[in-house]
């Protein structure tokens, strides 16, 4: 995946953009509206060479274009004086300059003989008159009145009947210069272009790169406020609100996880409630009934007292044992399983508990062997009453599951190195290969029938697992349908720890 900027880096070049991009774009267009402006007027105005100078400062720009009017009109005053008063002439010029916002006075004597500019204020403009001694004035005189400017350069001519007269060219400023209000306004729109663009193309960026995540990490915190977890927040940037994004997807996995895992825990004690319910009931009937046949004399013998009383201690004794699987299930699942571990020799231990299974498998008419393959220098690290209740847990299950007349259960505990390895086998009716899998699971019953011979909580092998994997050790199972299944488990000798001098 691309790697993506840090938010620092790009709100550092976002300012930078902000600052710079309009300066630079800006330049550029007032450097290109500013040449073709003075390429205009140099077109229009046949001036030649002018520079940006010309179009901040008018004066100096109605003073380049006067004089070269001036240079035209001077030599017509010295050489062609009559010209300057003639009408067609004066008409002709005027009409020429008028083109390029200039026109032409004439005076002879104190009499205005020709206004080309079509206005009687001009007529007393006060401007120096000609005194005789040297037509050839050539400063000009700038005038400013009522936001109009105007430049005014005038040549003296004597005619050839001696009357001393005044040709005055003026150039009206506020209308040459409709090129630099253009260009001001084309600047001032330019300007504001850029700074929309530039502000556009920030805002798209920004708002690609922040708001858009930060719009789904809303629309993701509101889907957990409404309980909704089964959604993804995609998160495509590297930066500090991608990895949000990131973190925040990963509390709505762990969310969704605790979640069902809650109902699944609430599936399983309704289940485990639902099967303790159905299991007590069945002894809780026998109880009753036989207590009440007890209550009304239907056993009116010895015998039938005797078995009346036995079977009610049967009964109570599956409660007990019912009742407490469910204490210690409630104990599992809040890891307080009481452990009380000690040294065990491992023949001694298992000696004993083959001789209490002998008798109780004898009286169920179930055939018993015990094989010891272990050292009597063995020991092990563990808790005797808890490893016994592994031990009688799946030998419980095996005759609960027993399905032939000649059962048979075998014992055997063997010395595999570093562990020792205890084998329970019976010729039971098997487990299927698709439940094998599961058998260790809480509340999973591969018989799937509801009576007396085969119920149960459900929880008898995943508590013994429990054992086992606390003890260290690990477990497994093999089986057969039909042929039988063998329930193996391992657990670690104990080493004493000598040091050596």
């Amino acid at each position: 995946m691309k790697k993506q900027m840090k938010l620092k880096t790009r709100l550092i070049i976002s300012f930078c953009i902000i600052l710079f991009v309009p300066i630079f774009m800006a330049s550029i267009f007032i450097w290109g509206f500013f040449k073709s402006q003075i390429t205009a007027i140099e077109t229009a105005y046949g001036i030649e060479e002018i520079d940006i100078n010309y179009l901040v400062n008018s004066l100096q720009l109605m003073n380049r274009y006067a004089s070269v009017m001036y240079d035209e009109l001077t030599d017509v005053a010295e050489n062609e004086p009559d010209k300057l008063i003639d009408v067609d002439f004066l008409t002709e010029k005027n009409d020429e300059l008028r083109k390029k916002n200039a026109f032409l006075m004439v005076t002879v004597g104190d009499e205005l003989v020709f206004n080309g500019s079509g206005n009687d204020d001009y007529a007393d403009m006060n401007v120096p008159d000609y005194d005789g001694n040297d037509y050839d004035m050539s400063v000009g005189t700038y005038i400013e009145e009522d936001e109009s400017q105007s430049l005014i350069k005038q040549v003296g001519f004597i005619t050839e009947n001696g009357d001393e007269g005044t040709i005055y060219l003026v150039i009206q400023g506020i209308e040459l210069f409709p090129e630099a209000k253009k260009l001001t306004l084309d600047v001032i729109i330019s300007i504001l272009i850029i700074l929309i663009c530039t502000a556009a193309m920030l805002i798209a960026w920004i708002y690609s790169g922040m708001i858009m995540p930060l719009k789904k990490l809303e629309e993701a915190t509101y889907n957990i406020a409404e309980g909704n977890l089964d959604f993804t927040l995609d998160a495509k940037s590297d930066d500090e609100i991608g990895r949000l994004c990131s973190s925040f997807e990963e509390m709505r996995k762990r969310l969704k996880e605790s979640s069902e895992e809650k109902l699944n825990n609430e599936m399983e004690n309704k289940a485990l409630i639902s099967n303790i319910a159905h299991d007590l009931k069945t002894p809780i009937t026998a109880v009753k009934g036989y207590s009440e046949g007890l209550l009304d004399g239907v056993a009116d013998t010895p015998e039938k007292r005797e078995k009346y009383l036995r079977t009610i201690n049967n009964k109570a004794n599956e409660m007990d044992l019912l009742i407490n699987e469910l204490t210690l299930y409630s104990k599992i699942d809040t890891n307080k399983i009481p452990y009380n571990f000690i040294k065990l020799p491992v023949a001694d231990y298992f000696n004993d508990c083959a001789e209490e299974l002998g008798i109780d498998l004898e009286n169920k008419n179930i055939g018993f062997s015990y094989l010891n393959y272990v050292d009597n220098d063995v020991i092990i690290i563990a808790d005797p009453e808890q490893l016994k209740r592994v031990i009688n847990n799946i030998v419980g299950n095996s005759v609960k599951y027993m399905s032939v007349r000649a059962g048979v259960i075998n014992l055997r505990v063997k010395d595999v190195g570093d562990f020792i390895q205890v084998e329970i086998e019976d010729n039971g009716k098997g487990i299927d290969q698709k439940d094998l899998p599961y058998v260790f699971e809480r509340f999973y019953r591969a018989d799937a029938s509801r009576n007396s011979a085969t119920g149960g909580s459900g929880i008898g092998l995943s508590i013994v697992k429990k054992i086992i994997e606390d003890h260290g050790g690990k477990i497994w199972v093999t089986s057969k349908s039909d042929v039988g299944t063998i329930m193996y488990f391992v657990i670690r000798k104990y080493e004493e720890v000598t040091n050596e001098q």
